[in-house]
């Protein structure tokens, strides 16, 4: 039997199986996820994994989670991040979730959701604005936090995305150093995150899940911002589609 979670972000697609196989990847979202979807189970197939057979069990989530049409259940993001989140850090645990269109908090205690929090509908502290801002740059994320981690912090104070990217335009203009923009760049989305992270009383243990999950760099930031270890997680990305996957095998169980 192969339990399968299918994470249809707004930037990109996670999906892990679980099972008589063991399979995970990543690709773009794109502009359309029924291409998307389409792309993922031609994917499998190529694997053996044929999603709509009766040894397959698929559980939906993320942005785009209606529009998996062979799902057999869809759930949403706070369950299945929170579902995946324990099985990386245990049952009692913060996670901080960075995602392309949103920042999610989630409270675990006794392996059960106790809370959690979303940011509002603007981009400008998540994942999506670090890509804008890199792009404006013309430097990779990951060069971002290389020159980041150089630079001293040049304030950011918009909290608007188109804002915000005027001001590093001005920067730019000003001839400052990339290095000192790229800092404050990623101190403007950390402090954006932590701000939202200490509206709730976090335990000892936080992981960061999301496509930012294993940047060293960016978890030491948020951690200093937060006054707490922020633990990076190798493949926190998945976070999503994993918890997905366990919820598959565990409804089956019922």
């Amino acid at each position: 039997m192969d339990y399968i979670g299918i994470d249809i972000g707004s930037t990109a697609s996670k999906v892990v199986v679980k099972g008589d196989h063991d399979i995970h990847f990543v690709l773009p979202t794109g502009w359309s996820s029924k291409e998307t979807c389409q792309t993922i189970k031609d994917r499998l197939l190529e694997d053996s994994v044929d999603v709509l057979s009766d040894d397959s069990k698929v559980v939906a989530t993320g942005y785009g989670r209606v529009a998996v049409d062979f799902a057999d259940h869809v759930i949403t993001e706070i369950t299945c991040h929170a579902r995946g989140g324990r099985e990386m850090a245990g049952d009692e645990c913060a996670i901080i979730d960075v995602g392309g269109q949103d920042t999610k908090i989630i409270l675990v205690s006794d392996g059960m959701v106790q809370d959690f929090q979303m940011n509002d509908k603007c981009s400008a502290g998540t994942g999506k604005f670090l890509e804008i801002m890199a792009n404006r740059l013309g430097v990779t994320l990951q060069e971002l936090f290389d020159m980041a981690d150089k630079g001293t912090v040049l304030p950011i104070s918009s909290l608007c995305t188109v804002f915000a990217e005027s001001e590093v335009i001005n920067y730019i203009g000003e001839g400052q150093k990339r290095e000192d923009i790229a800092a404050g760049v990623v101190d403007s989305v950390a402090n954006k995150v932590a701000q939202l992270a200490m509206k709730k009383n976090l335990p000892d243990k936080v992981i960061l899940t999301g496509g930012l999950s294993n940047s060293t760099y960016f978890t030491k930031i948020l951690s200093q911002k937060l006054g707490q270890t922020v633990s990076p997680t190798e493949h926190g990305r998945y976070a999503g589609a994993l918890g997905a996957a366990l919820l598959a095998k565990e409804k089956k169980k019922r």
